[in-house]
């Protein structure tokens, strides 16, 4: 059993991301393929959501584009993401920021943590 966990560790690579939580900034690094290209696309904004735990854990990020605001999930170990970037260190008080979806300009902003 020794031999196989051995042998699972080297194929796959842990990758390091910083710690964040629901309220931070990040900019996530995500490869696209689009034919036989590939290149890599960032998608920054404040974290919503994560959850899961382990190999299914997954995290909702939220901008807004254009006026209309977009949400993404990513899977938190997928082999598709390049990096993760921590910005800002956001001041919540939930673990599952929903209502940011109701609300607009400066209401939708959450203030930063003073280090």
């Amino acid at each position: 059993m020794n031999a196989i966990s051995f042998v699972h560790e080297q194929l796959t690579a842990n990758k390091q991301y910083p710690k964040f939580k629901a309220g931070d900034n990040v900019t996530v690094n995500y490869k696209i393929v689009e034919g036989n290209k590939e290149r890599i696309q960032s998608f920054k904004g404040d974290v919503v959501k994560i959850q899961g735990t382990g190999f299914t854990a997954s995290f909702t990020v939220r901008k807004i584009s254009d006026g209309i605001g977009v949400e993404r999930l990513f899977p938190l170990y997928s082999p598709n993401i390049d990096g993760i970037v921590l910005n800002k260190v956001g001041k919540v008080r939930r673990a599952k920021l929903y209502y940011l979806r109701e609300r607009a300009g400066k209401k939708a902003r959450i203030k930063e943590k003073r280090v």
